[in-house]
């Protein structure tokens, strides 16, 4: 017999789908529990059973696009595919391009997410798990690039993954404030493109 579908699992991300659209159009602080629920077809009270407040839903909005942010770097390191090093970080530049354009509507709420960091521990714990993992990831990829001699061998992987996590949240605050000023992708690339001249062997 074959396992039953999830149907809560559907139906959160169904009610995500619905806040993403409610956000968008009303802005986080003008949305209601209410808009959310009528957008995805729920009384108030189901919607509740689900997620408790606005920060609850906000929080998983965001859990969903780190996890697939994260999800896209380590398939990157498990293929270990016949691209450089260099050529796959540029990938990972045109992925992480995509991921905004998918959340450009949402970055006033991928902002209030650290405003609710402030407020809750266990958004605190989660952001700092991420960007731990992610760093390691990085460095994993940077340190291969060391290894086959593409870049230099007095390079701090560590040092340079931290630097590159820094570069793309500082983009991201600066493309919420001045999205003209911003071009993410094309940004981004001659960043890194920089950087990594200056490692390459």
């Amino acid at each position: 017999m074959s396992p039953r579908p999830d149907v809560s699992e559907e139906r959160r991300n169904q009610i995500l789908a619905a806040a993403s659209t409610v956000f968008a159009r009303s802005g986080f602080h003008e949305a209601r529990m209410d808009d959310i629920a009528e957008e995805v077809g729920l009384s108030k009270g189901a919607l509740y059973l689900y997620y408790k407040s606005k920060d609850a839903i906000i929080v998983a909005l965001l859990k969903f696009f780190f996890d697939q942010e994260m999800n896209q770097l380590r398939t990157m390191l498990q293929k270990r595919q016949q691209k450089s090093v260099r050529q796959q970080l540029m990938i990972m530049n045109h992925m992480l391009a995509e991921g905004m354009k998918w959340m450009s509507n949402l970055m006033p709420v991928a902002f209030e997410f650290y405003a609710i960091m402030a407020r809750r521990k266990e958004v605190r714990l989660f952001l700092k798990d991420y960007f731990k993992e992610y760093r390691e990831l990085l460095a994993s990829l940077i340190q291969r690039g060391i290894d086959q001699g593409e870049f230099q061998p007095t390079v701090d992987a560590e040092n340079l993954a931290i630097a590159i996590t820094a570069l793309y949240e500082g983009l991201a605050l600066l493309w919420m404030v001045d999205p003209q000023a911003a071009q993410w992708e094309q940004v981004g690339k001659q960043s890194l493109t920089m950087l990594l001249d200056g490692i390459s062997v």
